[in-house]
């Protein structure tokens, strides 16, 4: 286990107070990365005092595998506009920066008021293109992480704390951080 499940509550609330402050009396559009983010924008909303309405997105770079194939394809655009609006693009995990460089370029272009990232994860060691989020929940280092949406093939999602997997002669397993 890497974070357990209060530690990530204890952020994530320190996070929603940190967006009411800076966006207090606006509402905002949370953006959510599916599926990764899914989890973290959920309890991420609950912790904010504003207006806040969802929408969501899909990237894809990873596949069945651990490792990004650096190409990043939108499978799921967004269902309404953005322009004029603040937007949050909240995303569970920063890593290489090619996904996030990707989706932050193409809000931008649909003009949106405010466009901040929300990050759960940061894990900086493995950045290959420039980017930083403006909210970010834990620095980490360069594991491997599922749980609490972050995921392997698909798997381990449900988890309610964030674990490291390393991949063992019998596929995938779990190690100590």
């Amino acid at each position: 286990m890497l974070l357990p499940r209060a530690r990530i509550a204890r952020r994530v609330r320190q996070l929603g107070r940190q967006i009411s402050r800076d966006f207090q009396g606006e509402s905002v559009l949370l953006v959510g990365v599916l599926k990764g983010a899914c989890i973290f924008l959920a309890d991420l909303s609950r912790e904010i005092a504003l207006n806040a309405t969802f929408d969501f997105l899909a990237a894809a770079s990873y596949g069945q595998s651990n490792e990004t194939s650096g190409q990043v394809r939108l499978v799921k655009d967004l269902d309404s506009s953005i322009e004029g609006r603040n937007v949050i693009l909240v995303e569970d995990i920063l890593d290489t920066g090619v996904t996030l460089n990707y989706l932050v370029r193409l809000l931008r272009e649909r003009h949106p008021k405010a466009l901040r990232v929300a990050a759960l994860l940061d894990k900086a060691d493995r950045r290959i293109q420039p980017i930083e989020a403006d909210y970010v929940g834990f620095r980490i280092p360069n594991h491997f992480v599922v749980g609490y949406g972050l995921d392997y093939a698909e798997r381990y999602r449900n988890l309610r704390d964030i674990c490291v997997l390393r991949m063992g002669k019998g596929g995938p397993e779990f190690a100590s951080a």
